[in-house]
């Protein structure tokens, strides 16, 4: 399916230049909203959706946790390619994909602690609702500290961002999951 933009393949700014090599580089390819999205705007963009990684950085939250919650969002929101690129990101973390593959069952699948079903309860009914209720927050804040709830929220909030810039644009999958399963047989 193609993008509602056409991708820019050769940019003309030496940032974009650079971009373009270190995602070839990190991914094999350049990625799809690189070409559609950011080579279209001032560098201040591409480096704002940079900044968001750092932060991630930041959190405190396990790193597994944070690619769950992700995922769910994408996986609500229908963003294929945050969807493809975050299980590349959980190939590439030698993460259990049995419980990526699981995500749509973690109310009842064994593989999931009751503190990631309350936190993806929690993201599930904010992404979906745009609110939260009392009860499912009492409920998440029984296992996670104020700061780690802030983190959950910002995950989503983050997501959302991806995930609209995505579905916006008509991006799709990079099909990222096949290189890094490529990359993890060598």
């Amino acid at each position: 399916m193609d993008t509602f933009l056409p991708p820019v393949e050769k940019p003309k700014a030496l940032m974009m230049k650079l971009a373009y090599y270190f995602t070839r580089r990190q991914f094999g390819k350049v990625l799809t909203p690189l070409k559609v999205h950011s080579a279209r705007l001032p560098s201040a963009f591409g480096l704002f959706y940079a900044k968001i990684g750092k932060l991630d950085k930041k959190l405190t939250l396990p790193p597994e946790t944070v690619l769950l919650i992700r995922e769910q969002v994408a996986r609500i929101n229908v963003c294929l390619f945050c969807m493809d690129i975050g299980r590349w990101a959980t190939i590439q973390a030698s993460m259990n994909q049995a419980k990526f593959d699981a995500l749509e069952q973690y109310r009842t699948n064994p593989l999931f602690t009751d503190a990631e079903r309350a936190a993806l309860d929690y993201v599930t009914e904010l992404t979906k609702e745009k609110k939260v209720n009392p009860d499912t927050f009492a409920r998440v804040s029984r296992y996670f500290s104020e700061r780690a709830i802030c983190e959950i929220v910002w995950l989503v909030a983050s997501e959302h961002l991806y995930n609209m810039t995505n579905i916006g644009l008509n991006i799709h999958s990079d099909m990222l999951c096949d290189l890094g399963k490529k990359k993890q047989r060598r």
